[in-house]
């Protein structure tokens, strides 16, 4: 029986450039993310100096922020990070719809691997949750994907 050619990325991060996005809405739920993204990294062989972290105002701002890094050819990721948090009007549908699309429409535009570590919850305990507690950090998972899907690009 034969096997299958199987392409899959290593989760090293050396000799990468990774820019992290982050908003400062919610920004109690976000540092954690950014704390699990970077530290994720940083484990994965990447230092601090190959870091850029851009801090911006809410999630509806990072496709346009995530799309200027990508246009600028100096990362080989990016992770988009942020927190929305439903209330009590329909903003939260639309904040979180523009997001996603937006986040990744820039991921196809410019073949650039983008980490989804946008949070859209219905409540502050499952922001918390998916922070870094028994929900585990979202900002290392969105790292980890973006690592992982750099490093499969690359036998593409």
């Amino acid at each position: 029986m034969t096997t299958p050619t199987t392409i899959a990325g290593q989760l090293n991060a050396q000799g990468l450039r990774i820019a992290i996005v982050a908003t400062r809405f919610n920004d109690f739920i976000v540092d954690r993310l950014v704390g699990g993204a970077v530290d994720y990294l940083e484990r994965h062989g990447l230092p601090a100096d190959n870091m850029t972290l851009v801090r911006i105002p809410g999630a509806f701002e990072l496709p346009l922020v995530c799309k200027k890094l990508a246009a600028s050819k100096k990362y080989d990721g990016i992770v988009a990070l942020g927190a929305v948090i439903r209330g009590a009007t329909p903003h939260f549908d639309y904040v979180c719809a523009e997001a996603s699309k937006g986040i990744a429409h820039v991921t196809l535009e410019y073949d650039l691997p983008v980490g989804f570590g946008l949070l859209t919850c219905d409540s502050i305990e499952q922001a918390i949750e998916r922070a870094g507690s028994k929900g585990g950090n979202k900002g290392v998972e969105a790292a980890a994907a973006m690592l992982e899907t750099i490093r499969v690009l690359e036998q593409l």
